[in-house]
């Protein structure tokens, strides 16, 4: 046997000493680290989730009192928003508009009333209310009748030129265009009272898209029953769904016929089987308003000799009646809790008209810009291209969108601003909106207020959270490029250890 020698024993020894005090220092080190450490180091443990192996990463923290910056990984890097873009065209909305402001739309007329009849044209005007109900049309229809008017002679003219013709953003997806969430914007448009069918159906604020509810057919074979809201002639409905026997298979696909409102549904539905609702979105929402409001005068008994047609209300036309939308306080909490896109479009093209005197995109966000900057938001490092955040080129680092909450808090419209967003848990659909079905039994739980977003590969989470000693700490979270499944688990990890987080000052 080989003997060691006292040099090597005593050089083992020293090594074993040296890792020992490393260990012993390490551990101390740990038991020394303070509160702001400990909080990052878990932060960036949570980071190491799998799911962003691939994936971008920005996450900034910073106190809401002092605007100290607490906690950030890639602070600095511009990312995708989604929905979080809704925070920044919100918050120019509430400055320039006003928390009292309201959407207006009116029915005037070039002509003059004789006896039952008014002998001119009839002009309905937008002003860009995304939330009127086909009810509202039919209520504006109605006073006409009420003064005594039975026949028009002349034409119904729509006129959406409060905000230009161009319907879409630039950069949305042809396959979003189908969907209520990437619906046409038009300044004379409407949304489906969905709870006309359901009581089930919550959402009335789906602009420019009917709400489809499909049920099974009375027996097998028979096709499935459509129902539309709002009825109208202006949508054909294809429908080739057919009700198989109980316990068959369930398949279901639809779409509308590009440049139409052709919707078409195909598939089976099994004669037990549960409905299937569909919000699908209309083309050239003018066009439908113009068939609802002609609807709406027959209903009440008004017949219209002449044409349908769009056109610009000329100066000297007669105001006959109007309707007031909610104003913009009630509107942020639809527009908040349930991220309404196309309410997002119709503010950005309202701040372009009332501040710059065009309804145009461009010109909505750049007032939206305007604002980031009195906030105190570094604009070299945004891009900006819609309102709502369905472009994936929408571009801000989570530094500058918790400047942008740090900053609000001096608005006196912020109390509103902050209680339009989701909040953690909270089941009420206008309470916790988003977040009513995240972070529950945690610390965020009626806790975080925050704005949720989500598009393919890309989520976030920004707002607010208070610590364990009820400090308000302002956070983005920000991932993107993603692959699978979505990595919202880590958003609400990373708000729950903030909601625990402690100073430990007494």
């Amino acid at each position: 046997m080989k003997k060691v020698s006292r040099k090597a024993t005593l050089i083992m020894v020293m090594l074993l000493f040296v890792l020992g005090a490393a260990h012993f220092t390490t551990a101390e080190m740990d038991g020394d680290l303070t509160a702001e450490q400990e909080l990052a180091k878990d932060l960036h443990t949570i980071l190491q989730d799998e799911r962003l192996d691939h994936a971008v990463a920005g996450v900034h923290v910073r106190s809401a009192e002092s605007g100290e910056e607490l906690f950030s990984f890639n602070g600095g890097t511009s990312l995708v928003p989604a929905s979080g873009q809704k925070l920044l065209a919100g918050a120019a909305a509430l400055d320039r508009l006003g928390p009292e402001h309201t959407f207006n739309t009116e029915v005037l007329t070039n002509g003059e009333q004789r006896g039952a009849v008014l002998q001119g044209d009839l002009f309905i005007k937008g002003e860009g209310d995304p939330t009127i109900l086909p009810a509202d049309y039919e209520q504006m229809a109605g006073k006409i009748a009420e003064m005594g008017i039975k026949n028009i002679h002349g034409n119904i003219v729509a006129d959406d030129t409060y905000f230009d013709d161009m319907r879409l953003s630039l950069d949305l997806s042809w396959f979003n265009q189908r969907r209520h969430t990437g619906a046409q914007v038009s300044a004379l448009s409407f949304a489906p009272d969905a709870s006309l069918l359901s009581d089930a159906a919550l959402d009335r604020y789906n602009t420019a898209s009917v709400y489809i509810e499909i049920h099974p057919g009375e027996n097998p074979g028979d096709p499935a029953k459509v129902q539309v809201t709002p009825e109208t002639d202006a949508i054909t409905i294809r429908n080739d769904i057919e009700t198989v026997e109980s316990g068959g298979t369930r398949t279901f696909d639809w779409g509308r016929e590009h440049g139409t409102n052709e919707i078409f549904f195909e598939g089976t539905l099994p004669v037990d089987g549960v409905r299937i609702t569909q919000y699908v979105a209309v083309w050239e929402p003018t066009e439908v308003v113009l068939n609802l409001f002609n609807q709406a005068l027959e209903e009440n008994g008004v017949q219209v000799h002449g044409d349908l047609t769009l056109g610009e209300t000329p100066s000297n036309a007669q105001a006959l009646t109007s309707h007031h939308s909610m104003s913009l306080t009630e509107m942020m909490y639809p527009y908040m809790k349930l991220s309404q896109n196309n309410h997002s479009e119709h503010l950005t093209k309202t701040l372009g008209k009332e501040v710059l005197g065009e309804g145009t995109w461009n010109n909505g966000l750049s007032v939206v810009e305007e604002y980031l900057e009195r906030a105190g938001v570094d604009t070299s490092t945004v891009q900006l291209r819609d309102g709502s955040g369905m472009s994936h080129l929408n571009k801000i680092p989570p530094r500058e969108m918790t400047q942008l909450l740090f900053g609000v808090q001096k608005e006196d419209w912020f109390d509103l601003y902050y209680d339009s967003l989701p909040v953690a848990g909270m089941d009420d659909h206008m309470e916790g909106g988003t977040l009513r079905l995240r972070m529950r039994g945690t610390a965020a739980e009626g806790n975080a207020h925050a704005k949720t977003g989500t598009i393919t590969s890309k989520t976030s989470l920004s707002g607010y959270v208070k610590t364990k000693d009820d400090e308000q700490l302002a956070f983005s979270i920000i991932l993107n490029n993603f692959i699978g499944s979505s990595p919202t688990s880590v958003e609400d990890a990373i708000v729950v250890r903030l909601a625990e987080f402690s100073r430990g000052l007494e």
